[in-house]
């Protein structure tokens, strides 16, 4: 996340709810009575916002205080299986970076996965017009 580019427009946050959505089409993924919620949510400050996102930690905290494993790690993306997951909450109160919420049913957690149910390639950047989001690996 390049804080200083982030305008604030949220429009990552509309883009993930949506391709998570399971929905082909935008309208139809924010019909009313639908409550997708984002995997990546902007904080704005008086100068500077950011993305709160899944730093994809190599040791994630939220797998080690996950009581089901349901959590787990696979080529470097850390995945919550919804089906394991008992919808305890350990993981959201172990995640020092708070990128782990309820799903929309509040049963389960749920995180962002790097969408790569969705072809590998995260929404959040390729629909942020100013390149204030980017992947990249670091060591």
């Amino acid at each position: 996340m390049n804080e200083e580019w982030c305008l604030g427009c949220h429009l990552c946050e509309y883009f993930c709810a949506f391709v998570n959505s399971g929905e082909k089409y935008m309208p139809k993924a924010f019909a009313l009575n639908r409550q997708n919620v984002p995997n990546i949510t902007v904080e704005e400050g008086d100068r500077i916002n950011f993305a709160v996102n899944c730093r994809q930690c190599d040791e994630p905290l939220c797998k080690k205080g996950c009581i089901t494993g349901a959590i787990s790690v696979k080529d470097g993306v850390v995945t919550i299986d919804t089906e394991k997951c008992v919808g305890c909450f350990t993981c959201i109160l172990s995640c020092p970076y708070g990128a782990v919420v309820p799903n929309k049913e509040g049963k389960a957690a749920k995180k962002c996965e790097l969408c790569i149910s969705n072809g590998g390639i995260p929404a959040c950047v390729t629909n942020c017009p100013n390149r204030a989001i980017v992947l990249e690996e670091v060591y």
